[in-house]
């Protein structure tokens, strides 16, 4: 998929090109290196959907509400509350819900390292801190928190016309049932590859490669599953302050550990899709 936006991108007519990319929002699941400017100040809307596990009916809806701040060059500081709605029903080791609630909370932190315009590439180092009252997967109540450390990197392949991003991750999760007093935790480590480029100075499409793996122990003690995603982005700056990015990504392969089984529906849904919302005031 990326090599064939690749090939359409380098057939584009010239009258595509316009200024150098943005790549704080352009991606979906993944995330560029560009943090803003000083005294930027967005509201973002975040609402991501996964979908089918093994076995019975899956939905579940997370919609985020973010305030983007830029207090200082390189540095970018996010303040989010997120809701979460389930519709779960005859799925193999989860409890049958349909409830929507109050989430959790979440706090993230970007530093800005190298940019593009002085570097032969970009790269930012995101620490992302959440606490939850839902579980994400299950919905069942718990106490959980939750630290994503992100490595991104970012290079215009062609310059002014597509963007190359590369995203490392780690998640560990800690876990505790109130009601049990029983406490687990996992982890879950990625590699991401995504392409996007421009059909219009405010359009952007392209797509997003994303390979996990999921442990049981926060020291990736053991292998739990793994899964390949692969979708599209789009991209569309909607007006000078607002923009809007939608992805949609399926999982292509996967494996559970001691499973012979194509795709992972344990750990991991078979679908996933985003949509981002962003005002910038």
């Amino acid at each position: 998929m990326c090599a064939a936006v690749a090939g359409v991108a380098a057939v584009l007519p010239l009258a595509a090109y316009a200024e150098g990319f943005d790549t704080e929002h352009i991606f979906g699941f993944m995330i560029g290196s560009d943090v803003g400017e000083v005294g930027e100040r967005e509201f973002q809307s975040q609402t991501t959907g996964r979908f089918a596990k093994d076995g019975g009916r899956y939905r579940a809806l997370n919609q985020e509400m973010e305030l983007e701040l830029v207090p200082a060059p390189n540095f970018r500081v996010e303040l989010g509350t997120s809701f979460g709605a389930y519709d779960i029903n005859g799925v193999p080791g989860f409890d049958d819900r349909r409830q929507s609630a109050w989430q959790g909370v979440s706090v993230d932190f970007r530093y800005r390292f190298l940019g593009r315009e002085a570097a032969p590439f970009g790269m930012t180092v995101a620490l992302a801190t959440r606490a939850n009252r839902i579980d994400e997967t299950t919905a069942a109540a718990v106490r959980s928190y939750g630290t994503e450390l992100i490595v991104a990197f970012d290079r215009e392949v062609i310059p002014n016309l597509a963007v190359a991003a590369l995203n490392v991750s780690y998640e560990p999760e800690w876990t505790r049932m109130p009601r049990t007093g029983a406490a687990e935790q996992d982890a879950t480590v990625g590699v991401a590859f995504g392409l996007m480029a421009k059909v219009k100075p405010d359009v952007l499409i392209g797509g997003e490669v994303r390979y996990l793996r999921k442990y049981d122990g926060i020291g990736l003690d053991e292998l739990s599953g793994q899964a390949l995603f692969v979708g599209p982005t789009a991209y569309f700056q909607l007006s000078e302050r607002t923009r809007l990015t939608a992805t949609w990504s399926v999982q292509a392969w996967g494996q559970r550990a001691g499973s012979n089984a194509a795709l992972d529906l344990v750990n991991f849904e078979r679908q996933q899709a985003r949509l981002v919302y962003g005002l910038n005031f």
